[in-house]
């Protein structure tokens, strides 16, 4: 059974361009590269066909990736977001107990995740020591880097 990906409609979106992109951009320019190997002669022996081949591969299992998650993806609601308790699409902002630094994040599916923008994976340890959490709520959570103790702030949209 296919595994449900919960995702904004912007997240969805995005799929969708990505998607489209390697349909209408990449797969041609791979195809005419398997055309002019070929047009090179014997391509048993051809390290150029041997490459785009292995590159369309690669590409044709993108794409069925992309349109698997594009099939089994459920927008999420942002109007029924609840802000009493942290879940998927909340911002959060907590503060590391251990150096008083304050931190906001966007709790997102695993496929929206950006660090850079403050999008952090539902999937993350983080996230999921903060899930179900109250403003006040002081949680530990164990990273990779050892033992966080952190808490939460505020919760919003």
């Amino acid at each position: 059974m296919a595994k449900v990906t919960y995702i904004t409609q912007e997240g969805l979106n995005k799929l969708k361009e990505d998607l489209d992109r390697l349909l209408s951009v990449e797969r041609p320019a791979i195809s005419r590269q398997i055309g002019e190997a070929i047009e090179k002669g014997d391509i048993t022996e051809n390290a150029e066909y041997d490459a785009a081949k292995d590159a369309q591969g690669m590409l044709e299992a993108k794409i069925a990736v992309l349109r698997e998650k594009i099939a089994n993806a459920r927008i999420l609601d942002e109007s029924r977001i609840d802000t009493s308790t942290v879940q998927i699409l909340n911002k959060v902002k907590i503060k590391n107990r251990k150096n008083d630094s304050v931190t906001q994040y966007t709790i997102v599916s695993e496929h929206e995740a950006d660090v850079k923008s403050g999008k952090i994976s539902c999937a993350t340890p983080i996230a999921k020591g903060l899930m179900g959490k109250k403003v006040g709520d002081v949680v530990e959570i164990t990273v990779p880097s050892g033992q966080l103790s952190l808490e939460i702030v505020e919760i919003s949209i």
